[in-house]
């Protein structure tokens, strides 16, 4: 199966047409680090087409050591001090070349850090190369929510995230009034990611206030995980350049929904949706997802913030169950011949998506190779249903659990679960030392 080639997406001889007319100047070249972070350089787009394509780049290795604040954190056997903190190579994907039509005269591409197993485009390539060896390919979408605001970055940042001014005053799902006051920031984003490779399907107000979701077509899994990254870096930008300011945190306040990034996955066979008709691979892939969810947990909640989330009668599923068209279980079931697919609830738009992708890939993976059988399809409302397996609750939960099963050291690699455990207790860590404002407003004089 194949969709046609995208607008934007350009061939390396295009790039070199463009940046001998001065149309090109720039070229991003980058790669997420392990928040889903696009991290990198910039290339004069002459020096790009003659060298950096077919040699690549370097860039330090402290970067997937690193905490939020760009900290090197000690404790990892990959890289650190007493190693020197050298440099790793970066390779170029060139099918992921194009322009970012955001960016004045610039083009950007995603690259493969080179040999590097903790990587997160690594990680997701070792899934596929394991499907591929089956004879099976897949294909996934992910659903990306945000909350806008007409605050800028920088005044955001001064007034430390408080009393921010949301794009919408009343909650806007489905209401076209509420997306009228925004459509000159998202028909923006909808254009620029479509002359930049990443084609749309729909944008649509969400049930917070100022917040949206934009859908993009399905793709191939690993070009979906690289849409995910171009979409993201495109919208924080224009909302940059806006003076606005926009989150994917995936519960940015308590008492409104949080921020999601439903998967949607489906496995194909020469040409053929595997899953069409509900069989063997279909049942085993869903059941396999679904029993290891609590074993990859921090691969789709990697935050602290993450897990305040999942919250019953919130639209984010708290219970580990699979049902047809149900939004309260964790697991829903969509579409119908050609078009069905599983759609996993459970992570949130603070995601990263390589990662993502990659559990649940291993996850169907062993669910096939040991035919996993799924529970029966719930029915009713999951929220309610005590007895179903309940999500992890907190980040440190989720690392024990993640630490302690052989399945995703078997998996992953031993050395790749303890790169990642050493990452979510870091930030776990620096969680449990920070002094809150709920703290200080609940204890400051009542204690």
């Amino acid at each position: 199966m194949s969709n046609p080639r995208p607008k934007g997406l350009l061939e390396l001889e295009d790039l070199k047409a463009l940046a001998a007319k001065g149309e090109v100047e720039t070229v991003v070249a980058g790669f997420t680090d392990h928040y889903g972070r696009l991290v990198g350089k910039r290339f004069d787009a002459e020096l790009f087409v003659e060298d950096i394509a077919a040699h690549g780049a370097h860039a330090c290795d402290y970067l997937l050591t690193v905490d939020m604040e760009m900290e090197p954190v000690p404790g990892y056997k990959f890289a650190n001090w007493e190693l020197g903190y050298g440099d790793f190579h970066l390779v170029p994907d060139l099918a992921t070349l194009r322009l970012a039509s955001w960016l004045d005269r610039t083009a950007l591409v995603l690259c493969d850090v080179d040999k590097v197993a903790v990587a997160p485009r690594s990680i997701l390539k070792k899934q596929l190369g394991l499907l591929k060896e089956r004879g099976l390919e897949a294909f996934a979408a992910t659903e990306l929510e945000h909350y806008l605001f007409r605050t800028s970055y920088r005044d955001a940042a001064k007034a430390e995230y408080r009393a921010l001014e949301p794009a919408g005053w009343y909650l806007e799902d489905y209401q076209i009034l509420q997306g009228t006051r925004t459509e000159s920031f998202h028909a923006a984003a909808r254009r620029h990611l479509k002359l930049s490779g990443v084609p749309v399907e729909t944008s649509k107000g969400e049930w917070g206030k100022g917040q949206h979701e934009l859908n993009v077509r399905y793709a191939e899994a690993l070009d979906m995980a690289d849409r995910h990254v171009v979409f993201k870096q495109c919208l924080k930008e224009l909302a940059e350049a806006a003076g606005m300011s926009l989150t994917f945190m995936a519960k940015p306040f308590a008492g409104q929904a949080g921020s999601s990034c439903h998967i949607h996955f489906s496995l194909w066979r020469d040409g053929k949706n595997a899953f069409a008709k509900g069989g063997d691979t279909f049942r085993w892939f869903l059941g396999g997802w679904m029993a290891h969810v609590p074993d990859v947990m921090p691969f789709y909640a990697p935050t602290v913030n993450s897990y305040k989330r999942f919250v019953d009668a919130s639209w984010a599923p708290t219970r580990i169950a699979w049902s047809f068209d149900n939004r309260t279980a964790g697991f829903r079931v969509v579409g119908d011949g050609p078009g069905l697919r599983i759609e996993c609830r459970i992570p949130g738009a603070d995601c990263n998506a390589y990662l993502a992708f990659a559990a649940a890939l291993a996850s169907g993976l062993d669910g096939i190779r040991h035919k996993i059988e799924p529970p029966e399809a719930f029915k009713g409302d999951a929220y309610g249903a005590k007895s179903l397996q309940h999500v992890p609750r907190t980040l440190a939960e989720a690392v024990d659990l993640f630490e302690s099963n052989t399945f995703a050291k078997d998996a992953f690699g031993a050395d790749v679960v303890e790169h990642y455990v050493h990452f979510f207790r870091t930030e776990a860590a620096a969680f449990d030392a920070a002094v809150t404002d709920w703290e200080r407003n609940r204890y400051f004089e009542r204690i």
